[in-house]
């Protein structure tokens, strides 16, 4: 099973007690899968597909619960590469229908009837969780956190797009969205604020999980940046000395040690005798001692020289 099916079987076993909070919750999974039709006779019909049995379930509750409705549930098999259920549900009737969309606070938005929830169905900030855990059982994804940190809803429609962006952010998410294949995908790709998505949905189990490799993840690219760094800085350093050591020995050759001053030929002689030794290690060697600037500064000095004699 997937990360994100994980995820949204934690969040098909929430259940809030608040009635306000369902309503909310159950508005946005009507929004996200359902229609509203009209038949041949005139009639009103809310229609809702999916292709989740969590979804399906969980709206089939809610209704239940909330509306106290007839409500119809039919399961067929869709072809495509491969066969897979398609779970539907369906309320009739104009009285019902108008009584949902008024309990649900739901408007007909966009082509084909599509729907959008009002603002007003999560005035609270409980409700505002219930209704993006909603919206996130029927049209969201998150990635493993061991591949990639990525948290996405899809919308078909750029209002109910922008609407999720604004809810989001409420919570100081900083939520974006982009247009991919005629979809409006909000989407969140920073680790922590995928991480404070989970907890805001309330699916504390996947949020540990994420928790804990999101950490294993984090203290090993801490360890690799510090093994490179290290690593650079002892590539530097070798490489600073061979230097020193040629331009010491091509002094040596071409006019002889003798020709620096007792201080710089001091320095000289120890780098040849201990090639590898740092310059504080060098420092510790003279006799008065002297700091790595000191000897650094030494050094610079004999490199000059080396290049007059180069030119």
């Amino acid at each position: 099973m997937s990360f994100s099916m994980e995820v949204k079987r934690e969040l098909f076993g929430v259940n809030v007690a608040a009635r306000h909070c369902k309503i909310a919750e159950l508005s946005a999974l009507v929004a996200e899968c359902g229609k509203i039709d009209v038949d041949k006779s005139g009639h009103l019909h809310i229609k809702l597909q999916t292709e989740s049995g969590y979804v399906a379930r969980k709206c089939n509750t809610l209704l239940k619960k909330l509306c106290g409705l007839p409500v119809l549930v039919s399961v067929r098999t869709a072809k495509g590469k491969q066969s897979y259920a398609q779970y539907l549900i369906e309320i009739q009737g104009d009285e019902n229908v108008k009584k949902v969309a008024e309990l649900l606070k739901l408007k007909v938005s966009g082509k084909e009837g599509m729907l959008r929830a009002d603002g007003m169905v999560y005035l609270h900030t409980c409700c505002k969780r219930a209704f993006l855990r909603g919206t996130f059982l029927a049209s969201g994804s998150v990635s493993n956190p061991q591949k990639s940190y990525h948290f996405e809803i899809s919308e078909p429609e750029k209002g109910r797009a922008e609407q999720l962006v604004e809810l989001i952010r409420s919570f100081e998410v900083d939520a974006k969205s982009i247009v991919r294949k005629h979809y409006h995908v909000v989407y969140v790709k920073e680790g922590a604020q995928v991480s404070e998505l989970l907890n805001i949905m309330e699916a504390h189990i996947a949020l540990m999980e994420f928790e804990n490799v999101r950490i294993v993840k984090d203290v090993r690219n801490s360890v690799n940046r510090q093994v490179n760094c290290e690593t650079a800085n002892l590539s530097k350093t070798v490489n600073a000395a061979r230097k020193q050591y040629e331009d010491i020995v091509l002094i040596r050759d071409k006019v002889g040690l003798q020709k620096l001053s007792e201080a710089l030929e001091e320095i000289a002689r120890l780098r040849l005798e201990y090639p590898e030794a740092s310059l504080i290690e060098l420092g510790e060697m003279l006799n008065p001692k002297l700091g790595k600037s000191g000897v650094n500064h030494r050094l610079k000095k004999i490199s000059e020289y080396a290049e007059s004699l180069r030119g």
